[in-house]
């Protein structure tokens, strides 16, 4: 199994070199519906964003992007911040990632908001896209 269900409170991503990004992206846009997940080849600076040239193909496996090659899993919560979910990828697993808030037809960086929790980062663009 890739990833778990989101059980309303929790999300467990289960983390292994076969798993594709696209499947990942997909389960966290189902349980938080106006964030989106992007995985970068390079990792970023706190409160920076990173250019859009380093985003990996949603086509890649986990194993051809990550420099860390444990096996485990990632459990979000709503109240989790984005940054505490950034490192969470980062240092457990080597992996770049970066969430996006939908902002009307846009995605917005949250670089300036990675202190908000996921709900109220997801309330947010809830808010802004109606």
């Amino acid at each position: 199994m890739i990833i778990s269900a989101y059980s309303g409170q929790v999300m467990k991503i289960e983390i292994s070199d076969i798993q594709v990004i696209a499947d990942i992206q997909e389960e966290f846009n189902k349980a938080f519906p106006y964030l989106k997940i992007e995985f970068f080849s390079k990792p970023h600076k706190e409160r920076a964003g990173t250019a859009k040239k380093y985003i990996l193909p949603n086509t890649k496996t986990l194993g051809q992007c990550r420099t860390i090659h444990n096996n485990g899993s990632i459990v979000i919560k709503p109240k989790m911040t984005v940054m505490e979910i950034e490192m969470e990828f980062n240092n457990k697993y080597g992996l770049s990632v970066q969430l996006f808030r939908k902002s009307g037809r846009a995605w917005l960086e949250t670089t300036v908001t990675d202190g908000w929790t996921l709900e109220e980062q997801n309330h947010e663009g809830e808010a802004l896209s109606k």
